[in-house]
């Protein structure tokens, strides 16, 4: 069974979960540790010969050492990139939190030192008209790793979210700076003041980087909080 498994949520959708998830996997199979990874439910995906396809699964995938089917490593892929629960709708499929957490356990099972669950989107996602994405870490009880996009809004995103997170009974276990803006204005005062407001650890902050492999971004990944905690 997995024996550290987080959830990478963000403070909004295209804020680089994907980017930070890959660097997680990567920084821990550099310590030696095994990893796996699932993205339980994928939006925009690319129809192939195999099935529908999302590129944030597939990388996922790659930088992962235990190496899954990719229908267990996302197992609800849905074609058009919009809200899940909408996407869902379209194609006559229904989400419920349940079920996708019992896909998860399944994976969960899985002999491996480190796990990442991958969200969509930010933190109170629908899944249905009563169940929104936060509650996949609260029936899993994980802890969460929050990524922050550094724009123009982030302080207020992020408050908010961590707000909720903690509301919603969950540990914070880390939080990454990734500036997805690389002309953001202010970007030092901004980071210097999520730093003075979260009690939780800062676990690097990625910088805009022209050449994404996970090898690259986990260079500013310090896993050690996630490791020790």
């Amino acid at each position: 069974m997995a024996k550290r498994t987080f959830f990478v949520a963000g403070t909004d959708t295209d804020v680089g979960k994907t980017l930070v998830s890959t660097g997680l996997l990567e920084a821990a199979n550099q310590r030696g540790l095994s990893t796996v990874a699932v993205k339980p439910i994928a939006a925009g995906c690319e129809p192939t010969d195999e099935g529908l396809r999302n590129s944030d699964a597939l990388q996922l995938q790659q930088a992962a050492s235990v190496k899954l089917s990719y229908d267990q490593l996302n197992p609800i892929a849905l074609e058009p990139p919009i809200a899940p629960h909408i996407a869902a709708q379209q194609a006559g499929r229904r989400l419920d939190a349940d079920r996708i957490a019992a896909l998860c356990r399944g994976v969960m099972m899985q002999p491996a030192d480190f796990m990442i669950i991958e969200g969509a989107g930010g933190w109170r996602v629908p899944l249905n008209n009563r169940q929104t994405l936060a509650d996949l870490p609260k029936l899993l009880r994980t802890p969460v790793v929050l990524v922050v996009g550094m724009k123009l809004g982030c302080i207020s995103h992020t408050l908010l979210t961590v707000e909720a997170i903690v509301k919603d009974g969950l540990r914070l276990a880390g939080w990454v700076a990734n500036r997805s803006e690389p002309e953001m204005s202010c970007y030092s005062e901004n980071l210097e003041t999520l730093k003075s407001m979260l009690a939780a650890p800062l676990l690097g902050e990625i910088p805009h980087i022209e050449d994404i492999t996970a090898q690259n971004v986990a260079r500013y990944i310090d896993l050690g909080p996630l490791l020790d905690g």
